[in-house]
């Protein structure tokens, strides 16, 4: 990126006057002010102003002369025309090929600036336009026309900085601006089109009532991502990473990515079934893909397509985190070298609000991917609404220009245009390193599938669409006529490519292919990693001396940095804990098992609603200095040669959050990367993820992660919205070995836990519900020991009990444990309090163990403290029934629409009574007849 093109995200414009002479200030239709102020500092002294601007104002007053016009009325009224089109001539602009959408030039209607249809051969100072000085006004309109009203419409008036819309300006206003492309050029647009006309035509023929979500009528996107992929490799790119829903995807697939004919029928004929018998698989239009190819240029690239559900937008943040990973494994710090490409559906990208969160998020410096390439696959329907029922304004990509993004709009008929809008979209991303849009107007050729009627919900539209002959149809005679090919070179083509499709299709019947690249490719990332969960304990104890080292960096700032007085404290007691082998907290535990793993060479990313100083301000992994606000993070100073650890505050969103960091786990499993919830109870805000990504994607689209979600769960008395992680939810999208859910009580076993989720030779997302009340319990401290020692413990035993003594053991999991615990006369050695530490996989045989152990009990109840229909118990009554054949006593709070109620005295009454009746001296026997050995 050049740095003399740079501009701030958060740039606004300058006070006129003020800006006047330093600034090249841009023309909107609502600044002509600027134009004045400008004027009379030239009138001052000529030299502060630039110096397209001095050639103007010279020329003004030359024109001030003509009798007809004045200064204020002549010259001023031609550039606050210009203005005008610059801001709303894409109102006027041809862009759809349907013809339905009504033009409107009210705006730049000469006699809205004072001038009439006899001024057309007047002359003026064209300005910054390449023209004559001076043109005739016919000239200069006519300019203006093809520029910003052509079958390209341009927004880039919204944007803060002068730069960026100087570029513009001159990159629409020039005269190479509508050259037109070389018979090379287009030549392969043609060809492009005859392959994504042909698939859709070919599928249709063979495949009657399959579903693929067609691309006819968006065609054109096949030569525009051809010719995105070239400019991109020109500007260096390795690798481009795309992310889409099914509109389209199919033809994307085969004719961009290189997916295979062979590959896509098997598919369709299902004739591969090893997917679905291993994982069930998913839907040809919702798997990813990806390959390595050369480009027509010669250079080799990396493609993938990101796994997708049919939520749409939802994959596009995942897309983003991914490729920061991938960038920061090539060792990309301009983020030039790994491109996203997002493709969108008109009414989508207005109609879901992640999307207006991951252009939020792609402004801020953690989630910065250096830009992204929005392609609006626009079928002006959404299902079966229309633009004005899907969004209001005039376009759906209204709700991205307060982000500081140009749009383009195209009209997808003219193939040209739309090759020249990608060559301007790369050359801006390059240039400036941030999103731009382009918006794609065409057709649905069906319904929103294959098997559906429109004109049932779209009679008009669809007369439009039926009316309309095919895109390649259109462009062949087009290039016919221009002499570029011969008249029979099309049919010719698309007769080739039927029989290559034909050959294609009875070959895999006898000889089935593999449709998806394996998992754990030998060349990726993943290589070395297995599919498989293992139960098998890992030793993750660390020793001392690296303990005392990791703990001794706490205390060291740089000499000019300021701590806060209050810090002071508490940094160096956590330098010296290990040395005096003092206990040590939940935020000790934490930080230690970061700082060994630091050492061990893992990177660290964590993320979250205040996450360096931690929601309960218990974490403090970043300081600040009090005077100048540094930042300083003292895990990244443990020593020399050390990995780092990235702590990021998030903006106040959890969807395209977790969406992010769930990309960024599956770009680099060698990283620990973990995301936190302010409160456990707001991550059900990104329940899409856990749903359709996190529990399910390994099953799916055999895509595993090591995500780890901290979510801060336990009934404080702090009401129904900061109580509830919601765990029953995520005990129900168990199963298949998706993933793990802990509730930990100690430091040292969350210590463990970190640490056993980075060494161990395979990935699964980790749920953990993290504490509260319990980050500063003195019961809730571990030993030096510890930590020095072992490794995570699914399950903790009452080491305060004989059990041979025990009648009664009480099974539970997370604070109420330690409640118990304290409620527990001393004299009570009859009942076992036992932590259930990993909810799933579910520990049977240490659960076995505790049996056995405990083989004189006749009363076993689980207890918690989330009401009954909440919490863990539906779970673990399934899952004693079904293993053990025990039907399990619950003590809980009533069952409740509300996760918590609001009052603190009446949380405090509930609470006492489901201890009191959890350690109720009646026993009577919970185990069958016979009882379980």
């Amino acid at each position: 990126m050049d740095p003399q093109q740079q501009c701030s995200p958060h740039q606004t414009p300058a006070p006129p006057v003020a800006a006047l002479a330093s600034a090249d200030v841009g023309i909107n239709g609502w600044n002509a002010p600027w134009i004045d102020a400008l004027h009379t500092r030239w009138q001052e002294d000529p030299q502060t102003v630039p110096e397209s601007w001095r050639h103007f104002f010279e020329g003004f007053a030359l024109a001030s002369t003509t009798p007809h016009h004045t200064k204020n009325n002549g010259e001023a009224s031609v550039w606050r025309l210009l203005a005008a089109y610059r801001t709303w001539g894409n109102l006027a602009a041809d862009i759809d090929p349907l013809k339905r959408r009504k033009l409107d030039t009210t705006a730049i209607e000469i006699d809205q600036f004072g001038l009439t249809d006899q001024d057309l051969n007047s002359e003026f100072n064209p300005g910054p336009l390449p023209l004559p000085n001076p043109s005739m006004l016919r000239d200069i309109l006519s300019h203006l026309k093809i520029s910003w009203c052509g079958t390209m419409g341009i927004e880039s008036e919204h944007l803060r900085c002068d730069k960026k819309r100087s570029w513009w300006h001159e990159r629409i206003e020039s005269q190479n601006a509508h050259a037109p492309l070389s018979d090379e050029t287009r030549r392969r647009i043609l060809l492009d089109l005859q392959r994504a006309t042909g698939l859709e035509r070919f599928l249709m023929r063979r495949y009657v009532g399959s579903k693929w979500f067609s691309l006819e009528g968006g065609e054109t996107l096949i030569p525009m991502l051809t010719e995105l992929l070239e400019g991109a490799a020109n500007h260096n790119v390795e690798e481009v990473a795309f992310g889409m829903a099914h509109r389209g995807r199919v033809n994307v697939l085969v004719n961009i990515l290189e997916k295979s004919y062979d590959q896509l029928f098997t598919e369709f004929e299902e004739a591969w079934t090893e997917d679905f018998i291993e994982s069930g698989g998913d839907v040809k239009y919702h798997r990813g893909y990806s390959t390595d190819i050369t480009t027509t240029s010669g250079r080799p690239m990396h493609l993938t397509m990101a796994s997708n559900p049919s939520h749409l937008e939802w994959g596009h943040p995942v897309v983003l985190g991914r490729v920061r990973a991938k960038q920061r494994l090539r060792g990309d710090t301009t983020r030039q070298r790994c491109l996203p490409v997002l493709l969108h559906g008109d009414a989508a990208i207005a109609g879901q609000g992640v999307v207006q969160e991951l252009a939020n998020m792609s402004g801020l410096e953690p989630y910065d991917v250096g830009g992204s390439i929005h392609i609006i696959i626009n079928n002006q329907v959404g299902f079966t609404a229309e633009h004005d029922e899907a969004f209001s304004g005039a376009y759906c990509t209204d709700v991205l220009k307060g982000h500081d993004i140009p749009i383009l709009h195209v009209n997808g008929l003219d193939p040209d245009q739309c090759i020249r809008a990608t060559r301007l979209a790369v050359d801006w991303r390059e240039a400036f390193g941030t999103d731009i849009v382009i918006d794609l107007w065409g057709w649905r050729r069906y319904g929103h599938n294959e098997t559906d009627e429109p004109a049932f919900t779209n009679p008009m539209l669809y007369d439009a669409v039926r009316s309309q002959q095919s895109i390649v149809e259109q462009y062949a005679a087009d290039l016919a006529k221009s002499g570029v090919i011969d008249s029979s070179e099309s049919d010719q083509a698309e007769q080739r490519l039927l029989a290559v499709m034909d050959d294609s299709q009875q070959r895999i019947r006898s000889a089935p292919v593999r449709p998806t690249p394996p998992a754990f490719d030998d060349h990726s990332t993943w290589a070395g990693f297995t599919k498989s969960w293992s139960g098998d304990s890992i030793d993750t104890s660390v020793p001392v001396p690296t303990l005392t080292r990791i703990c001794e960096s706490f205390a060291r700032t740089p000499s000019d940095f300021t701590l806060h007085p209050k810090l002071q404290r508490l940094l160096s007691e956590r330098a010296t804990a290990v040395a005096e082998d003092r206990p040590l907290d939940w935020a000790m535990g934490e930080l230690l098992a970061y700082g060994s793993l630091l050492l061990e060479g893992h990177p660290i990313r964590l993320t979250g609603e205040d996450c360096q100083r931690g929601t309960f301000s218990h974490r403090h992994a970043v300081f600040f200095d009090a005077t100048t606000g540094a930042a300083w993070s003292p895990l990244d100073h443990i020593e020399t040669g050390q990995s780092r650890m990235c702590v990021h505050n998030t903006p106040v969103t959890e969807s395209a959050c977790i969406g992010f960091e769930y990309g960024y786990s599956l770009g680099d499993p060698n990283m620990l990367v973990l995301w936190e919830a302010q409160f456990g109870d707001f991550a059900n805000v990104g329940q899409v993820y856990f749903d359709q990504f996190i529990a399910s994607a390994e099953r799916k689209w055999r895509r595993h992660s090591g995500l780890v979600c901290l979510l801060p769960h336990g009934y404080e008395g702090m009401g129904p919205e900061h109580s509830s992680a919601r765990l029953e939810r995520f005990l129900q999208l168990c199963a298949n070995d998706n993933m793990e859910v802990a509730v930990p009580t100690t430091p040292a076993q969350m210590f463990h836990l970190l640490r056993r989720q980075m060494l161990r030779n395979f990935r699964k997302p980790l749920i953990v519900m993290t504490p509260k009340s319990l980050l500063r319990h003195r019961s809730a401290t571990s030993s030096v020991s510890d930590f020095a020692a072992g490794h995570f413990r699914e399950v903790l035993d009452d080491t305060k009990v004989q059990a041979m003594d025990v009648r009664h053991v009480i099974l539970c999991s997370g604070k109420i444990a330690l409640d118990l615990m304290t409620a527990r006369a001393e004299d009570v050695t009859d009942t076992a309090i036992v932590r259930i530490e990993q909810l799933y996989p579910f520990p049977e045989e240490h659960i076995r163990a505790i049996f056995h152990t405990y083989s004189n009990a006749t009363k076993w109840t689980w207890v918690q403290e989330e009401p009954r229909n909440a919490g863990a118990w539906t779970w673990i009554a399934d899952v004693f029934f079904d293993v053990f054949d025990i039907r399990l006593d619950v003590v809980s709070r009533p069952a409740n629409a509300s996760p918590a109620v609001g009052s603190a005295r009446l949380h405090r009454e509930e609470q006492q009574a489901v201890l009191d009746a959890a350690l109720s001296t009646h026993f009577e026997s919970t185990l069958p007849q016979e009882q379980h050995e």
